[in-house]
């Protein structure tokens, strides 16, 4: 089979990795890729969010499976285009990835069927919007409505912290459109956990459930990132949490999607807080979470093909999805100032030794250059290592990450363990 992955960050590096694996998969190819994922797949110079120009690409290139990851061409209709073009493709129909792509969609749905998240309220307006704010009080959630590359929500301590978060959504339009629309919401208190799943529409399958570090510093301090490192599984979710969590989010989620004409079918991507009165929703994706896919990927031990192949036909109750023993800690090693200001085009040393210390060093923000490779991103790298236990894994992740250096180079020293 010809397969296209389409999106070029660490998330696609580590689908790439796996689906180089399946004996299915002949030739594969990602656009637009990066340097790291260029070792595994061929590289095509096409914006993720070009639609138009990645299906032309994909009929005169007679793809036979086109893998779309990234939120935007979700949002924006890729499957939608594709399967319109007779190529079959992984992710959700736009009109089911409006479950990330609006936050305010996701709550609602979750309102009418019943299930269990934060109390909100959505505006429009900013003068009600800091009106319920001031009456609600601090700790309190300011959320832009669309897509904002992960950094869209603000967890507010004080009233203040809320009113400038909702203002710079709303009238310095700091994430575009995006803020348009505001949900504000209570700020529930638990940890946090992520479980992804695989879906056909009908049925459906969690992964290991994952933690991700969120913020850019220590001690969860600082602003919100895309991810500074995850690991799976988390201790937190026990068997009694994943029962629950099945009877109560999961499949209702899928039934309500399908109930409302939107059949899901990809991965839905749940994030949870584990509150003193069980689990709730604290956010819906559309798709693989990064840096979450790293390590969970890295101990998947099914054919990837198989499974994306049967959520697309809706036979995923036919495949045995198995997990490997033990746990997984990706580290993510990021440009200096992210996620606000950072500079590129850093030439990076120490892969090759990280790779032989036991790691797989999937590349983020990378770019190939005269035989070179340098940063051009962000995130740069995520280091991720499997091992018997948590504290093994990390261990192993932390000392793969030694060798490897490149200018303003900067990571969180306490990944797995807050």
């Amino acid at each position: 089979m010809k397969v296209l992955v389409v999106g070029g960050g660490g998330r696609e590096h580590a689908i790439c990795w796996k689906l180089a694996q399946s004996p299915k998969v002949t030739h594969l190819y990602c656009a637009p890729g990066n340097g790291g994922i260029a070792q595994v797949a061929e590289c095509v110079p096409i914006k993720a969010t070009d639609v138009d120009g990645m299906v032309k690409w994909a009929k005169e290139n007679a793809m036979d499976f086109v893998m779309v990851a990234p939120d935007d061409p979700l949002a924006l209709g890729m499957v939608d285009a594709l399967e319109a073009a007779g190529i079959p493709a992984f992710g959700p129909k736009a009109n089911a990835a409006i479950i990330e792509a609006s936050k305010a969609f996701s709550k609602e749905l979750m309102k009418k069927y019943r299930i269990p998240t934060a109390k909100y309220e959505t505006f429009t307006d900013l003068d009600k919007a800091l009106a319920y704010i001031r009456e609600q009080g601090a700790p309190i959630v300011v959320k832009a409505d669309g897509l904002a590359l992960g950094k869209g929500v603000v967890v507010a301590s004080t009233v203040e912290e809320a009113e400038t978060a909702a203002r710079e959504m709303m009238e310095d339009k700091k994430f575009g459109e995006s803020g348009s629309t505001v949900v504000i919401e209570e700020c529930m208190v638990g940890p946090e956990v992520t479980v992804l799943a695989f879906c056909d529409g009908e049925h459906l399958v969690p992964m290991l459930s994952s933690q991700d570090h969120k913020r850019a510093y220590d001690g969860n301090q600082g602003p919100n990132t895309g991810g500074m490192g995850a690991f799976c599984p988390s201790p937190k979710y026990t068997p009694d949490i994943a029962d629950r969590c099945m009877k109560e989010i999961f499949l209702p989620t899928v039934a309500a999607l399908k109930a409302e004409g939107r059949p899901f079918k990809g991965v839905i991507y749940f994030g949870l807080m584990l509150t003193k009165d069980g689990p709730r929703v604290v956010e819906y994706n559309a798709r693989f979470g990064d840096p979450e896919t790293q390590p969970i990927l890295s101990m998947l031990d099914t054919d990837l093909m198989d499974i994306f192949q049967a959520c697309v036909d809706g036979t995923l109750d036919k495949v045995d999805i198995k997990w490997k023993s033990g746990a997984a800690c990706c580290l993510v090693l990021a440009s200096g100032g992210y996620p606000v200001k950072y500079q590129s085009g850093y030439p990076i040393s120490g892969l090759t030794e990280a790779e032989a210390l036991g790691a797989t060093v999937f590349h983020a923000g990378t770019r190939a250059e005269d035989g070179k490779v340098l940063t051009a991103g962000g995130r740069v790298l995520g280091v991720t290592a499997t091992a018997p236990s948590l504290e093994e894994a990390i261990e192993k992740a932390y000392a793969a990450a030694k060798p490897i250096t490149f200018q303003d180079m900067h990571f969180r020293t306490d990944i797995g363990k807050v």
